[in-house]
């Protein structure tokens, strides 16, 4: 019960009325280290309740600690405008029954309208890099007693090319605070880096090793021979297996709008979503997703880390995930909180190499259907020659080597002999003719020297 964490009566009422009532493993970890005054480097799986953990002891040291009546005491960083207006949705839902206040700093929104916000100060600030470091350039109001910063998905932030905007942000901020960074996975090469330029001694808190995917999502693999076969087997899947959303992956914007406008041209139900779409649109698209209205979402990563769906029973990764850290991020859209998912790879001969070095980095293997009446003609790399035997490394004759090495030199030092120089032999070769020069021209001559006489001849 949140009731034994010692939480104040206003966020106990706030989480009811959300009927939330046991703390998950992460919140019960987080809880008490955050309370101490102590920096964090939390690792803990998507869906795991990781926003809770740092938003309840955030405000209680708000609600608890003494401070003045200005002045902006938290700051939330996050990678994406969606995963950002995510989290402003959460934490009002949390501040309810306060009288604490929260803005939001991202992309995409008026930006006169966001710095009237941050002259109000707002207890709470959550904002993205680059956007927050706009207004921090045109003399946004010093947050000279920020308490927390928070860094949410630290290394898609890392991934996106923020770490030179988070350095200048925190440079900027009062030493006198905390910095808490939070992720699905810190096994970024960076977040080391980044975690000792920010933090100082950080409690590690690691609830995931962050290359083991939940139990509870059913993974499987669809070979298949290139992107037309792709195209006609996903749109089978969606018409056979049973769900109630989707959420398909592509590697390229470009990739999304195609398979979008193919899908809708299949009367299956479909939105889009990447970082080229002005915000408005995604908002459009997001509504009509919670409402029901778009059953299949295709998207970049962007999706990955930054949008909260509900009900996401599967994922499909039409393109290979790039390396371990985006898999695990893609498929835990679904099956979060325990609920059972369901996630499908479709690898052409291409992508083999990629699945093969996701299963390394997650230790385990995938298993392969196929859709009935789209099977493919690929069925993977081959094992084996074509006699029976195991194909293994070729042994070395170095006798014959040595052989073969010397005949050859033998030929390339035996001078050639053509048959029609054989048939010149002791004959007079014809005087090379100049320069065709037309008619009435003619090659100049040239005077043959004379052989010196002898002395019988001076006379």
């Amino acid at each position: 019960m949140f009731k034994t964490l010692g939480l104040d009566e206003r966020l106990i009422k706030a989480l009811d009325a959300q009927t939330i009532t046991e703390p998950t493993d992460v919140q019960k970890a987080v809880y008490d280290t955050a309370l101490s005054g102590k920096d964090l480097l939390v690792m803990s799986e998507t869906g795991s309740g990781k926003t809770l953990a740092f938003l309840l002891p955030l405000v209680q040291r708000i609600l608890t600690e003494p401070t003045s009546n200005s002045g902006t005491l938290a700051l939330i960083l996050a990678p994406t405008r969606e995963l950002a207006k995510q989290l402003l949705a959460e934490t009002k839902l949390i501040l309810k029954f306060t009288k604490l206040r929260v803005g939001i700093i991202s992309g995409g929104d008026d930006y006169k309208f966001q710095a009237a916000q941050l002259r109000k100060d707002p207890e709470i600030i959550i904002a993205t890099p680059g956007r927050l470091l706009e207004h921090f350039n045109r003399n946004l109001p010093a947050m000279d007693k920020l308490r927390v910063l928070i860094l949410d998905e630290a290394d898609r932030m890392l991934d996106m090319g923020f770490h030179d905007d988070m350095v200048a942000i925190t440079n900027k901020l009062t030493k006198a605070r905390n910095t808490w960074l939070f992720s699905a996975t810190l096994s970024h090469a960076g977040v080391g880096t980044l975690a000792g330029e920010l933090t100082n001694k950080p409690e590690k808190i690691s609830l995931s090793t962050g290359r083991q995917t939940q139990a509870n999502i059913h993974q499987q693999v669809v070979l298949s021979d290139g992107q037309n076969h792709k195209q006609k087997t996903i749109t089978q899947l969606l018409r056979t297996v049973p769900y109630e959303q989707a959420l398909v992956f592509t590697n390229t914007r470009v990739q999304v709008d195609h398979l979008c406008q193919f899908l809708r041209a299949q009367e299956i139900k479909t939105g889009a979503i990447h970082g080229d779409m002005a915000q408005e649109d995604r908002n459009k698209v997001m509504e009509l997703m919670r409402k029901g209205h778009v059953k299949v979402l295709v998207a970049t990563d962007v999706a990955a880390r930054g949008l909260d769906i509900g009900g996401i029973e599967l994922v499909i990764n039409f393109d290979m995930a790039r390396n371990g850290d985006d898999y695990t991020h893609r498929i835990g859209r679904t099956g979060r909180a325990g609920a059972e998912g369901h996630a499908i790879s479709f690898i052409t001969p291409q992508e083999w190499n990629l699945k093969a070095g996701v299963e390394r980095y997650l230790g385990t293997n995938f298993e392969i259907i196929t859709i009935p009446g789209f099977e493919s003609r690929y069925k993977g790399p081959e094992k084996v020659k074509s006699s029976g035997k195991a194909a293994g490394p070729k042994k070395v004759d170095r006798k014959a080597s040595q052989e073969r090495a010397a005949k050859k030199k033998d030929k390339d030092n035996k001078v050639k002999v053509r048959d029609r120089d054989q048939k010149n032999i002791g004959k007079r070769r014809a005087p090379a003719k100049g320069p065709d020069l037309g008619d009435g021209f003619a090659p100049p001559t040239i005077a043959k020297k004379r052989p010196p006489l002898k002395d019988s001849e001076d006379a």
